[in-house]
């Protein structure tokens, strides 16, 4: 028997569940044609409304589960330059190393690009289905890896809150950087971007050879020169 390791696994084990015995309930009320008294009734309530229910509220969770991983956005044949690079072991992009991180490592696009304001989930899944809209109107014709596409760009700049989620800013190694102790207050503030050092080719060093003008990715060794 296979083993569930992760919620998303849970919940579509869960989904199978139910539809099999909601599948099997009817089956039964179909072949055996039993009277309708009140075990019936409860047998009915189960294998119509309970199991059903049951299946799409599980399915759409594991559904949403499934949204968060790296192979999701990489469905998409013009992220796969991005994803392809985060993926590679032998990759030292930024994108890359994160990515080997056991902590977040298989949700690596979705930890670094979602929005944690009060409303984030919501606006991210919004932003999805604008992803979806480019693609279907811009994108789906394009080459293998996007070419003949627009340039890919973010909506939005991108915030150091996302950075600062897990790099405190206090940590005495990070500190002994002198160009983050000699800014660490305009970094803590928004008014210096990690990303003006630490932005472009050295995060997606093939994304960034392809740019979505037309290219297919460069070869590249991950290392951003």
């Amino acid at each position: 028997m296979p083993q569930i390791n992760t919620l998303e696994q849970l919940l579509k084990a869960t989904a199978l569940v139910a539809a099999a015995i909601a599948v099997l309930i009817l089956a039964w009320y179909l072949v055996r044609r039993p009277p309708l008294n009140r075990t019936t009734k409860v047998l009915l309530l189960f294998g119509l409304g309970v199991m059903p229910i049951g299946v799409a509220l599980t399915g759409n969770i594991a559904g949403f589960e499934y949204t968060l991983k790296r192979p999701f956005c990489g469905s998409c044949h013009v992220m796969l330059p991005y994803t392809e690079d985060a993926a590679d072991p032998a990759s030292t992009s930024l994108a890359a190393i994160h990515s080997r991180n056991h902590a977040f490592g298989e949700e690596s696009c979705y930890t670094c690009h979602a929005d944690y304001q009060m409303f984030g989930a919501m606006t991210t899944k919004l932003n999805g289905l604008k992803h979806l809209y480019f693609y279907v109107t811009e994108y789906a014709n394009t080459g293998p890896y996007g070419e003949g596409g627009p340039k890919i760009h973010m909506y939005k700049a991108f915030q150091n809150g996302m950075c600062t989620r897990c790099h405190s800013t206090t940590a005495p190694r990070w500190l002994a950087n002198e160009e983050h102790s000699g800014m660490i207050e305009e970094i803590r503030s928004g008014d210096a971007k990690c990303v003006d050092c630490h932005g472009g080719e050295k995060v997606h060093p093939r994304a960034f050879a392809h740019g979505g003008n037309g290219r297919g990715p460069a070869a590249s060794t991950g290392k951003g020169e």
